[in-house]
């Protein structure tokens, strides 16, 4: 019987028998995986290579080399589902949302970070431990017991959590202090933010206001009704006025200077 094999038989025994000879439930009462991370990406990577995303539960354990009925494949398979990036039922195995994320290139490492906290266990233990040095292997072991992990999966528990840290990249700053990994968000899984038509035209009028300029406004506002009497003599003032504006508002190229001259012309009488 294999590691594996042997491991899967623990889980079944303790799920069928969670009381012990000493009248202790010796059954867990936090959700965690017997195998670390990567074999959990493993079998989500597989999924992908052969059906996109769900396969049949034959073809994902022919693509990984093993037997389909194997207590290996089966716990491969448990520990995916414990790190949330797949779902298996009649026969078929589904990627999930995180899943799908996993096979993203763009998005692979920010999945792994989102699987780690994925796990009831690991995620525990990152808020009781985050940002500061974990405690020796024994006292972390019995945090763990605390947590809710029966005392016989102890041991097997903190190896999975520390390789699956690993992993996930939550020793990048110490080999003992577990920090959340800063991950970049990339174009692919940034959303597009959406466009507020509202702000869209308040923005339009802003700018429109912005060229209004006081002066020109009230240049306008002396102009006269349409169809008005409006004399040559005080058309004249208009336009030298207007002239004194542009000069105050407008700046004039070095190769254009001068100033501008508004002059009448009577008609002469015939």
């Amino acid at each position: 019987m294999s590691n594996q094999d042997a491991a899967l038989k623990e889980i079944e025994e303790i799920e069928q028998s969670p009381e012990a000879g000493d009248g202790k439930r010796e059954r867990s009462n936090i959700e965690f995986p017997y195998l670390d991370l990567d074999a959990a990406v493993e079998i989500a990577k597989g999924v992908h290579e052969v059906g996109g995303s769900s396969c049949g539960w034959d073809q994902l354990a022919a693509r990984l080399g093993q037997a389909a009925n194997g207590g290996g494949f089966r716990l491969r398979a448990m520990t995916a589902k414990t790190f949330r990036l797949v779902t298996y039922g009649q026969g078929t195995v589904s990627l999930t949302e995180l899943g799908k994320r996993l096979n993203d290139p763009q998005q692979e490492k920010a999945a792994k970070v989102d699987a780690f906290l994925a796990v009831p266990l690991y995620n525990a233990i990152h808020e009781r431990f985050k940002n500061v040095t974990l405690p020796r292997a024994d006292a972390l072991e019995a945090e763990i017991v605390k947590l809710g992990v029966a005392p016989k999966q102890k041991g097997k528990a903190r190896q999975a959590f520390h390789r699956s840290a690993t992993s996930a990249g939550f020793f990048w700053s110490g080999p003992n202090r577990l920090v959340k990994p800063a991950i970049k968000a990339s174009a692919a899984s940034t959303p597009t933010p959406e466009v507020d038509p509202d702000q869209t035209e308040k923005k339009k009028e802003k700018d429109e206001d912005d060229r209004k300029h006081p002066l020109i406004e009230g240049l306008i506002k002396e102009l006269p009704q349409p169809q008005s009497e409006w004399t040559t003599e005080d058309r004249k003032k208009w336009l030298q006025m207007a002239s004194t504006i542009f000069d105050v508002i407008y700046k004039d190229s070095d190769d254009s200077r001068g100033s501008l001259k508004v002059v009448v012309e009577k008609n002469s009488a015939k």
